[in-house]
């Protein structure tokens, strides 16, 4: 159904948006010949454009943010209030929301310790990378500065971040790169690189060959996602984190689980690294923290990496020097606690397990109707279907057709993901994360859009 959102002048806030404003991700030749889209209104799992047509969201606000769904009154009264009392001050000094909810994420974590606000997952990991660097000075002479990332992973937009992203094409033309970032083989298992059993501990297996050839006096830290997001919801294999864990305790190298996708329950747990017993050092967050209500990231960290800045010592500079100017806005953390009361009140983490047996469930139907579809995989509300030109050869299908079935979709009023100008030759899976609120209508609905525009798409 259409819904009414009337704007005083709807006409003047698009040419006000095709004048001034600079979209991301869009080429903006486009819009000299069609009208910029326009999200006016959004209410639980559905939102409404300027035309007032209603879509189902199946990608929570487009990446993976809006955990918790649309219209959370609660949410934005706590910022309203909050914002009255407090807004802001710098993070050299406390606040109440930030201390509170600060022990309530803790509390979600055993074995972590310390919680350092910022305002989105690129500079999360952005100064996780700045402590390892600081770390090596102060201990190793400068020497263990080397970051490791996997091919495919996704870390963020600034320089250092896709200097240790795994996806050439949004790296390409940002060049050059910042030094020290080496690149670990990535471990989907469908798109195997090795011929053997127990391909998890052998993708494993890949990354401690990287850290002998590099030296392991050099490197500092593993940044890994817990499950790799756009570059095609990648669910590691069996074996996998248990031998990355020991690789890591092997070679003393600190352990980053980039969770600003899979944190908040995404994954049916509160984080995408608890499925596995992994003990990390460093782990980062952002889009599901507040479910997109206010800006707000976090990288927390052990007390053993803490204390690594602790000092007795006359250098005035023996600390870790860095601010984030909004890690001092008080909207974030209030929002953040709203957020997480919901998700504990509602029971969304179970109903994220649930929902997601059944996404897992009707794409897997799809894959026995479908021959595109070639591998269909996910861990919670967080799934991909990989589309195929040929099941025999896993040839890829061509990006231009999986966005054909993006934008047929869309067109039926259902808004799913895709990978897209990330990997040349392999941007063919679909990405659904609708948001944790999800019904096994809204279930169904997802997947009967995909299921006709399969159809359409590809006959």
């Amino acid at each position: 159904m259409n819904k009414s959102v009337q704007p005083n002048d709807l006409s003047a806030v698009i040419e006000a948006d095709r004048a001034h404003l600079w979209h991301h991700l869009l080429q903006h030749k486009t819009l000299e010949t069609k009208d910029p889209k326009i999200i006016v209104e959004g209410k639980g799992m559905r939102v409404w454009d300027q035309t007032g047509k209603e879509h189902l969201d199946a990608v929570s606000g487009g990446v993976w943010t809006v955990n918790v769904g649309y219209g959370r009154e609660r949410i934005a009264d706590a910022v309203r209030e909050q914002l009255v009392k407090m807004n802001y001050f710098a993070q050299s000094a406390g606040s109440i929301p930030g201390s509170q909810f600060a022990e309530m994420l803790l509390a979600k974590m055993p074995g972590m310790s310390r919680v350092y606000y910022v305002n989105s997952g690129s500079e999360a990991n952005e100064k996780a990378f700045k402590m390892v660097r600081q770390i090596a000075h102060k201990r190793y002479g400068g020497k263990k500065h080397k970051i490791l990332y996997r091919e495919r992973d996704y870390h963020g937009s600034t320089i250092a971040c896709i200097s240790a992203g795994g996806q050439p094409e949004r790296n390409l033309q940002y060049g050059p790169y910042t030094p020290g970032f080496v690149e670990v083989p990535h471990c989907l298992e469908y798109r195997a690189q090795w011929d053997c059993e127990n391909y998890g501990e052998r993708a494993a297996d890949a990354i401690e060959e990287v850290i002998l050839r590099e030296g392991p006096d050099t490197v500092g830290a593993l940044c890994l996602e817990p499950v790799t997001a756009g570059g095609g919801v990648i669910v590691p294999p069996a074996g996998y984190w248990e031998r990355v864990q020991e690789i890591c305790a092997k070679y003393d190298i600190l352990l980053h689980i980039d969770e600003v996708v899979c944190g908040m329950g995404r994954t049916g747990t509160w984080f995408g690294y608890q499925h596995y017993g992994i003990k990390p050092d460093f782990v980062t967050m952002a889009k599901g923290v507040a479910s997109g209500y206010a800006a707000i990231a976090c990288l927390v960290t052990t007390e053993k990496v803490f204390d690594l800045f602790k000092s007795d010592a006359e250098d005035p500079l023996d600390y870790f020097r860095d601010i984030s100017t909004f890690g001092g806005c008080t909207a974030g953390p209030a929002a953040a606690i709203e957020n997480m009361k919901i998700l504990e009140e509602e029971n969304l983490l179970a109903n994220t397990e649930a929902m997601g047996a059944r996404m897992m469930g009707n794409l897997h139907a799809l894959m026995e109707k479908h021959a595109v579809i070639g591998d269909v995989r996910g861990k919670g509300l967080f799934c991909g279907a990989e589309l195929v030109a040929d099941r025999a050869t896993k040839a890829p299908a061509a990006e231009k057709m999986v966005q054909a079935v993006v934008a047929d979709c869309m067109a039926q009023g259902v808004i799913i993901g895709a990978t897209n100008r990330s990997f040349t030759g392999f941007n063919n899976t679909l990405c659904f994360s609708p948001a944790l609120i999800a019904t096994p209508d809204d279930i169904d609905q997802i997947t009967d859009a995909v299921d006709g525009a399969l159809g359409r798409v590809f006959g």
